[in-house]
């Protein structure tokens, strides 16, 4: 995978040189390795990540936009007003008691906070992960925003989530389920995807 391969299919991406190489180690370990699966992950990558820029979640919400996205977790305004001026406070409350993260006391939601290319988050999804990856994650969770790490952690949690087989079929909308758990962001997606296909997918 060359930088220029991924600012073909990432326009405004900075960092093609930066994770060329670690993309393309990733992809080989987990069998991302035909120009279907590669073209399909990158695309998933490019949207989850916003072209390689954003390793960690942003959780800098305006009130508004808490009550739009959260709305089971925050009872009212005024909640949503104060949540708004602490991103920890806002990932410990949504992320409690969720995807083996503790309750909002636990800081789990904010250390276990979405990282790495695909936003890998939660303490089982953490714990998973370091298993497969060999790495402290648990202890050490901020690994996920170092290139190398940040593109095994999409690499595997693709690979997880069989999504091999879901790109050998063409089944792009199944992947975005997979990744994202619903289909935010689908037509973005569908854009990179469209642009990779129409690129040189070398296979690592």
């Amino acid at each position: 995978m060359s930088p220029q391969t991924l600012q073909l299919i990432m326009p405004m991406c900075r960092r093609a040189v930066q994770f060329a190489g670690p993309l393309s180690s990733a992809m080989s370990e987990f069998g991302i390795d035909t120009p279907l699966r590669q073209a399909a992950f990158l695309a998933q990558v490019a949207h989850e990540s916003a072209e390689l820029s954003a390793l960690e979640e942003c959780l800098a919400y305006s009130p508004s936009r808490i009550m739009d996205v959260f709305p089971r977790h925050v009872s009212s305004w005024q909640d949503a007003d104060r949540l708004s001026k602490s991103p920890e406070r806002l990932a410990n409350r949504v992320y409690a008691s969720r995807n083996g993260n503790g309750d909002e006391a636990s800081g789990d939601g904010y250390r276990y906070r979405g990282r790495g290319l695909i936003q890998l988050t939660g303490r089982d999804n953490y714990r998973l992960a370091a298993s497969a990856l060999h790495l402290p994650l648990l202890d050490q969770p901020e690994l996920l925003i170092k290139p190398e790490h940040a593109a095994r952690s999409a690499a595997w949690f693709w690979f997880s989530r069989g999504c091999n087989a879901l790109a050998d079929a063409g089944n792009f909308l199944a992947i975005t389920k997979k990744i994202n758990g619903g289909t935010n962001g689908y037509t973005d997606r569908c854009r990179y995807w469209a642009r990779a296909k129409q690129s040189v997918v070398v296979t690592a």
